[in-house]
């Protein structure tokens, strides 16, 4: 059973990779990228890294599932890989994804971040956490579905649709600069985004966990 918990908990998981599996991993996308020409048309947009680079992942995610049951305990899996490149001017406005469909199974508890390359400057991605009530629906879990009865489901809000503009909410950020090599794993249910970039470019590895 999935508590309510799981969806707002905030792990990392230093040395996710090792140097010698982030330089594969560097040179699989690299060469993905100048086979495929691939340029994003937003800053949102990723693309699905080739089969290598999501074995390498999925492996480091195995290895990583020990640590990650503490504030996860749910955790079975892992989506596909998505791969996203932000350049100088970017950035990514706060969003919470919320759970989709609470009876749906297997469940999206949380989202993966693999930095695989920070900006020079700028960049840095971050939490957003209020007490509003705006950001919650009316919807708890009942008896028999995969959440605890009583858990509370927020809105999906993206920077175009939902009930409130999350800028104009009173909010706590809080900046995240993990070191070169760390995922973080935080609940599908917290608000988050990425500062924009001021120099340099950010190189990421996002997918989504599952219980």
């Amino acid at each position: 059973m999935i508590h309510m918990t799981e969806t707002l908990a905030v792990q990392t998981i230093e040395d996710f990779l090792t140097g010698e599996e982030t330089t594969r991993l560097t040179e699989i996308l690299d060469e993905h990228l100048s086979a495929t020409g691939w340029i994003p048309a937003r800053p949102s947009e990723g693309i699905t890294p080739p089969e290598p680079a999501q074995a390498l992942l999925d492996g480091a995610m195995q290895r990583a599932l020990p640590t990650l049951h503490r504030a996860f305990p749910s955790a079975t899996a892992v989506d596909p890989w998505l791969y996203h490149d932000l350049k100088s001017g970017d950035k990514i406005r706060p969003h919470v994804h919320g759970v989709g469909d609470p009876q749906a199974r297997p469940q999206r508890i949380a989202r993966v971040a693999f930095n695989l390359q920070d900006a020079d400057a700028g960049g840095e991605f971050y939490l957003d956490t209020c007490s509003d009530d705006a950001l919650w629906s009316d919807d708890t879990a009942t008896v028999g579905g995969p959440y605890a009865p009583g858990t509370r489901f927020v809105h999906e809000i993206t920077a175009r649709t939902g009930p409130v503009n999350l800028n104009d909410v009173p909010h706590t950020r809080w900046t995240c600069a993990p070191p070169p090599g760390t995922t973080v794993v935080y609940g599908t249910q917290l608000v988050h985004g990425v500062l924009p970039v001021l120099q340099g470019r950010v190189r990421k590895l996002i997918t989504n966990l599952l219980a």
